[in-house]
C-alpha cells in the first residue's frame, strides 16, 4: 500500500510528551503582547502611537487592517493547538500547510532580520535615514522591541513544534540523501517551474541588491528619505532568501547535489519560497493600500519588485509541494512479514 500523505490517525499512536505542551504554551503566551495591543488600538486606544503617527489619519484603514493580524496572530494559537492534540494527527495535509506555509513567510525574516538589525544598530547603524526622529515614524521604538520579540518566540516554538509533528507524520518523506532519490530526474513540468523561477527572480534580486547597496532608483522619495541600516539589512535579507528559495527549487527539480541529505534543499526551497512570497505579497499589498502623502506611495518599479517576489515565491513552492506529492506515492511500506 503506498505510503501517502494520509489524513487518517494511526492506530496506537502513543501521547505526545509533555516538552510540546510546553512549547505550546510559550507559543500561545507570546502571542498574548501582540493581540493586546492590536486589540486596545481597535478599541481607540493610542498606545505606543505618537501623536503625529499617519496611522491615526486613517482610521478606518487602520480597524481593518488590525482585526486582520489579529486574526493571522490567533491562527497561531490554533496550529499550537493542532500540533500537539489528538485531534490534529488526523487534520488533512492541506489544511495543515497551507497556515503553516503562511506563519513561516511571515515570520522568518522577522526572526532573521529583527536580531540581525538590533546587532547592526548596535555596531553604529541608524533605524532610519533623513526624516527619521527619536521615534518611528509610526509606532514608538518600544512596541517594535515588543512586538518583535514575541514574534521570535512564535517562531522558534511554533516552529519546533511543526518540525516534531512533521517528522512523526511524514518524515519518510525527506529521509536520506539525494542519491537514494529514483534515477530518474524529477518531471519536466517540475524543471520548467524550477527554471522559470529562477529567471524570474533576477529582476526582484536586482532591484533588491541595488537598495541594499543604496541605490535609489525605482524608489518613492519616502522611502529613499526614511532609508536607514534598518532599510539596508531587510533588503539585503530579501536577496538571501530569493537566492536561497530558488538554489532550493533548482536542486530538488534537478537533483545535480547527490550527497546532499534531502531535507536541506527542501528546506531550504519550503522556508525561503514561503518567505519569499508572503513578504513580496503582503508588501504589495500595503502599497496599494497606501494612501495620505503621495511621496510614500509606491512607484512602479516597486510594486514590479513586490510581484515579481511573490511569483518566484510561489513558483518555487510548486516545486517542493510536486517534490512531495512525487515522493509520497513512490514510497511502499514493506509487507509484515
Amino acid at each position: 500500500m503506498p505510503q501517502t500523505l494520509s489524513s487518517a490517525v494511526p492506530a496506537g499512536v502513543p501521547a505526545l510528551p509533555r516538552s510540546r505542551g510546553l512549547l505550546r504554551a510559550v507559543a500561545v503566551v507570546a502571542c498574548v503582547p501582540y493581540l493586546a495591543l492590536k486589540t486596545a488600538w481597535v478599541a481607540g486606544s493610542h498606545v505606543g502611537v505618537p501623536a503625529g503617527s499617519p496611522l491615526l489619519d486613517h482610521r478606518a484603514e487602520m480597524i481593518a487592517a488590525n482585526v486582520l493580524t489579529i486574526l493571522m496572530d490567533g491562527a497561531v494559537i490554533v496550529l499550537a493547538f493542532l500540533l500537539t492534540r489528538p485531534w490534529g494527527r488526523g487534520v488533512p495535509p492541506w489544511l495543515l500547510a497551507a497556515p503553516m506555509w503562511a506563519a513561516t513567510g511571515l515570520l522568518a525574516p522577522v526572526m532573521a532580520g529583527y536580531p540581525l538589525q538590533m546587532l547592526v544598530r548596535a555596531l553604529g547603524g541608524s533605524s532610519a535615514g533623513s526624516s527619521g526622529g527619536e521615534d518611528e515614524p509610526f509606532l514608538r521604538a518600544w512596541v517594535f522591541a515588543v512586538v518583535y520579540t514575541g514574534f521570535i518566540v512564535q517562531g522558534l516554538a511554533l516552529g519546533t513544534l511543526f518540525a516534531l509533528y512533521a517528522r512523526d507524520r511524514w518524515g519518510h518523506l525527506w529521509r536520506g540523501r539525494m542519491w537514494d532519490l529514483p534515477a530518474a530526474p524529477a518531471g519536466v513540468a517540475q524543471r520548467v517551474t524550477a527554471v522559470v523561477a529562477a529567471v524570474l527572480a533576477l529582476f526582484p534580486l536586482a532591484t533588491r541588491i541595488m537598495w541594499a547597496c543604496g541605490g535609489t532608483t525605482g524608489l518613492s522619495a519616502g522611502a529613499a528619505a526614511d532609508r536607514g541600516s534598518d532599510f539596508h539589512v531587510l533588503e539585503s535579507l530579501y536577496v538571501v532568501f530569493l537566492l536561497a528559495a530558488v538554489t532550493g527549487g533548482a536542486l530538488l527539480a534537478f537533483r545535480r547535489a547527490p550527497a546532499l541529505p534531502v531535507l536541506v534543499p527542501l528546506a531550504l526551497a519550503g522556508v525561503c519560497s514561503a518567505a519569499v512570497a508572503c513578504w513580496g505579497g503582503w508588501m504589495a499589498m500595503a502599497a496599494l493600500m497606501s494612501g495620505g502623502d503621495p511621496a510614500d506611495r509606491p512607484t512602479g518599479l516597486m510594486l514590479l519588485t513586490y510581484a515579481g517576489q511573490m511569483i518566484v515565491g510561489l513558483l518555487v513552492t510548486g516545486v517542493c509541494a510536486r517534490f512531495l506529492v512525487a515522493r509520497s506515492t513512490r514510497t511502499v511500506k514493506r509487507p509484515v512479514t
